[in-house]
């Protein structure tokens, strides 16, 4: 099987992601922050280390600012949902993946603003339109990093300036990007960030992240046991504490932590190169097959790993079926929890068979994707 469907979740991960998962579950698989005793605390100790990696790798100075939760769809309704109060106004853009828009536009109900701000059919946004959609009750301004339809990849560093020098907070969702891109939360004033554990981190799924900027006070989506505080009937104001309640995922967490190690040792631009070439190498070879539409800025400078086509009018799920059963080549169709992306592009009704890459894929995986592409192409010709 030739996996490329990197942009739902990575796979494989390396090798050091299941020792030390193996490794946590066999040794000292206990309940970290419940007891005293060495098995516990030696859990505690795995999952401070990955908070500490998660800070060196997006220049995040205190590492209890880190909040694990299950996955980004978690980051991004907490970091909304707590931030957002009666009264205010949120911009976002036309890209963005469900997991961002439902919950802004479920915050409607409660009396909150927003206004969408409209992508080129490239995904690609004119950062003078956020200026211009700021309110006197802006309080958030919350984009995408890169779209998980069309890679397209948002100006970040301008708009946290925007940001910043309107008094704004900054909500970034990092789940294409992390661990491939360069993200600098202070250099790009970045107040909320969240992010997956399995996709570019390498973690394993059900782990995630929100990075959040101290001095910023977000109400809590759930109470329970966090381990302190326990005389307490009302939840602890301490961070991280404040929205870990019940048990963490300390195999998941110890996994998302090896992934990260992986990353800083092989380097991140050395990854970000190869996913670049990649891209590059894969667009200037669809180009050459007739029947077949590219999506997206079709350059591996301004786009993610993540390439979405069609064959004509045929329907993307058509296709992606015979790229799995014949091909044994693994992609993704349809509208990829992104509809109003695909409404930009003009693929809402069809959809579009996604591309995406990973590390882990190499230049022959590549070279039969489009051998499989212009199989199908020339199949439909004949039929």
């Amino acid at each position: 099987m030739i996996y490329l469907d990197n942009a739902a979740t990575t796979y494989p991960k390396p090798e050091m992601v299941y020792v030390a998962m193996d490794k946590c579950m066999r040794e000292y698989g206990a309940n970290p922050g419940r007891a005293g005793h060495q098995l516990a605390l030696e859990a505690g100790r795995a999952i401070y280390k990955t908070r500490e990696l998660i800070c060196k790798l997006f220049n995040i100075d205190n590492p209890m600012q880190i909040i694990f939760t299950c996955n980004a769809t978690d980051s991004l309704n907490l970091a909304l949902k707590g931030i957002l109060k009666q009264g205010d106004h949120i911009i976002t853009t036309s890209m963005e993946h469900n997991s961002m828009i439902r919950p802004i536009v479920t915050l409607e109900k409660l009396g909150i603003e927003y206004t969408v701000i409209q992508c080129d059919k490239k995904g690609m946004i004119d950062t003078q339109d956020i200026e211009k959609a700021i309110k006197e009750n802006t309080k958030m301004i919350a984009t995408t990093h890169a779209s998980n339809v069309a890679g397209t990849l948002m100006p970040i560093e301008e708009i946290g300036e925007i940001a910043e020098k309107n008094n704004i907070i900054y909500l970034v969702d990092a789940a294409q990007t992390a661990g491939v891109y360069n993200i600098d939360v202070e250099k790009m004033n970045i107040d909320l960030l969240a992010a997956p554990g399995h996709k570019g981190l390498l973690g394993p799924q059900g782990t995630g992240f929100l990075y959040i900027r101290e001095g910023l006070d977000l109400q809590q989506m759930k109470e329970g046991g966090t381990g302190s505080k326990s005389e307490l009937l009302t939840q602890p104001e301490i961070i991280p504490d404040r929205y870990e309640s019940g048990t963490p995922n300390t195999p998941g967490i110890v996994g998302l932590g090896a992934g990260i190690e992986f990353i800083l040792k092989e380097g991140i631009e050395k990854i970000r190169k190869h996913e670049e070439e990649l891209t590059a190498y894969m667009i200037s070879e669809l180009q050459k097959i007739d029947n077949v539409r590219i999506y997206g800025p079709l350059d591996a400078k301004k786009q993610a790993a993540v390439i979405s086509i069609n064959i004509e009018d045929e329907d993307s799920s058509e296709i992606s079926y015979i790229l799995d059963k014949v091909f044994h080549i693994a992609v993704r169709s349809g509208l990829h929890c992104a509809p109003m992306a695909h409404k930009t592009m003009g693929t809402f009704e069809q959809g579009t068979v996604r591309f995406s890459l990973g590390y882990f894929n190499t230049k022959e995986d590549v070279e039969k994707a489009v051998e499989a592409l212009k199989k199908i192409c020339d199949e439909l010709k004949n039929r």
